[in-house]
């Protein structure tokens, strides 16, 4: 390996140090809590260092932000293998639970984290997460083209969608059932969302 591709190396596992370290330190303490300093002790380097990588807080946010929908949209992948559009749709709600129990930190930085969202609607930092969502409403407007959901409004629906999976999803992945007895619990987000695909089909 030359000097190039070695200090080529060094630099990302550099700016992946630094990421992963800002990652835990915003799901633990929260995004206003975490400053530079903090995040360039947990790495042992001087706050200098982090800004040779990242201009402030919140391009390292939307770097994690980014990577996280890019996961996501890549757990995504096996819905092509499904070819009828309904069965795709309830597909795509197993694989987002999936996703929210197998990648909890993915998860919360995606979508439950209080944090800047100031970036501008299909600009690069929001484009993955923007790809994930397009991905929803397309595959609405394909359900209607095969007679499901008529006369519906397909972004409204949509986001009832999303919104009901991330309900049951974040209810569960921040500990918010102990309503429920523990060995109750699982059960109850399997029978709602049986319960849920049931209510899709009378939509």
């Amino acid at each position: 390996m030359g000097v190039k591709e070695r200090k080529a190396r060094d630099r990302e596992e550099m700016k992946e140090a630094i990421l992963q370290s800002a990652h835990q330190l915003f799901v633990d303490r929260g995004f206003e809590e975490v400053s530079i300093r903090n995040i360039a002790e947990a790495i042992e380097y001087s706050p200098a260092t982090i800004y040779l990588y990242f201009k402030d807080k919140n391009e390292i946010f939307y770097a994690l932000h980014g990577e996280a929908f890019k996961k996501f949209n890549e757990f995504m992948g096996v819905l092509t293998e499904v070819k009828d559009p309904f069965r795709r749709l309830i597909k795509m709600g197993e694989r987002y639970m999936e996703f929210t129990f197998q990648f909890p930190k993915y998860y919360d930085i995606m979508f439950i984290m209080q944090a800047p969202m100031d970036c501008v609607k299909n600009s690069e930092e929001w484009k993955e997460g923007e790809s994930a969502h397009c991905q929803l409403e397309n595959l609405v407007k394909e359900c209607q083209q095969h007679d499901h959901f008529k006369n519906r409004d397909y972004k409204t629906l949509s986001f009832l969608i999303w919104s009901t999976m991330h309900g049951m999803c974040s209810l569960a992945l921040r500990d918010r059932m102990k309503i429920y007895e523990e060995e109750e619990r699982a059960r109850m987000l399997d029978k709602s969302f049986k319960m849920f695909k049931q209510i899709l089909t009378t939509i």
